[in-house]
């Protein structure tokens, strides 16, 4: 009897720490709508890339996800956000691409057929005011300057900078990708 007393809170630990079961696309922390051609019989996965300060560059595809695939060039999505982009990372900017894993490595790899969208996720571990962003090399304009809270932000390209753009990003909905 006493090794089962000791076996169910060690049972229930491990569980706590397991990953997370495949959910519904609309119950992850982003969700939204993949659409185009991506040829035939697509492993369409996310992975959020983007780049921050002082952890140069994030590829990671690994997080909880689900692509469902609702029609002909059409797929549903979901797609959970880390805590934070790395532990190192103090402020970031990224974006959930969705592409094609051709070589089903689970990883993003330059060559790939991918597709993004004009919105950014900007992490900041305590928010603030945040400089832009630039490509390096070119000096193009990722991010103007902006303020934003602390955790995920989500800034929309599409519209000025305003009191509601950048945005908290509790539960993003509408997060569309299409090529």
């Amino acid at each position: 009897m006493r090794s089962l007393t000791l076996l169910l809170p060690l049972t229930l630990l491990l569980a706590a720490c397991g990953s997370r079961e495949v959910q519904a696309p609309g119950a992850y922390d982003l969700s939204g709508t993949i659409g185009g051609d991506w040829g035939e019989n697509p492993r369409l996965r996310l992975a959020l890339v983007g780049t921050g300060f002082p952890t140069a560059l994030t590829n990671d595809g690994n997080q909880p996800q689900n692509v469902v695939s609702s029609g002909l060039n059409s797929w549903n999505f979901g797609f959970d956000l880390p805590r934070s982009p790395s532990v190192a990372t103090v402020a970031g900017v990224y974006q959930v691409i969705a592409y094609n894993d051709a070589n089903n490595t689970g990883t993003y790899e330059p060559g790939e057929t991918f597709a993004r969208n004009r919105q950014w996720l900007i992490y900041s571990e305590f928010g603030g005011d945040i400089p832009a962003v630039k490509l390096p090399g070119s000096g193009e304009e990722l991010t103007p300057a902006m303020t934003v809270e602390r955790g995920w932000n989500l800034y929309n390209r599409n519209f000025p900078l305003s009191g509601s753009n950048p945005s908290p990003a509790g539960r993003v909905t509408g997060y569309d990708i299409s090529r």
